[in-house]
């Protein structure tokens, strides 16, 4: 059974018209050494923190373009048409801190915050395997809070690896 661009395109050449196709799946290579490096930094790290302005009530497109060259199968996770996922990020300690201008009202009453925890940190970091730690938004950025969201930044970095200091 043919699939959904086989049969647009017939359905464009029905009506007359041309088309081409642009398989960018099929484009898949080696990745480049600048994302060969990223995935290597990740490997030497025990966390990682990503600190990022919301932007149209999600990432950054240049952080969620970084995720999406960096974070990919094979590294990332392994999966296949017949293949369960196996997550191989595991190890990986995550640390988010999302700043915003809107008020933590405004984020609850349209769903946002629920909505950023399950795209980001369920649906980019847990399903790699990694354990997202810290999910904090740090909101009213242009309010004077500015500050005291300084200051829980500089929490977060004072505890990262807090239990491994008593452990140890």
């Amino acid at each position: 059974m043919p699939g959904h661009i086989e049969q647009l395109a017939a359905g464009l050449t029905a009506a007359g018209h041309t088309f081409e196709i642009a398989d960018l799946a099929a484009a898949r290579a080696t990745p480049p050494a600048d994302i060969l490096a990223e995935q290597a930094r990740i490997d030497r790290a025990d966390a990682l923190v990503i600190a990022f302005p919301i932007y149209w009530w999600s990432l950054p497109a240049l952080l969620k373009g970084w995720i999406d060259r960096v974070f990919v199968n094979g590294w990332a996770i392994d999966y296949g048409p017949d293949t369960p996922v196996v997550k191989k990020l595991r190890h990986l300690q995550v640390h988010l801190l999302a700043l915003g201008a809107a008020d933590h009202s405004a984020f609850d009453r349209h769903g946002y915050t629920q909505a950023m925890r399950t795209q980001i940190d369920y649906g980019i970091f847990d399903y790699c395997g990694a354990q997202v730690v810290t999910s904090a938004l740090l909101l009213e950025s242009e309010s004077g809070g500015a500050q005291a969201h300084l200051q829980a930044a500089k929490v977060v970095g004072q505890g990262l690896f807090e239990d491994e200091a008593v452990a140890g």
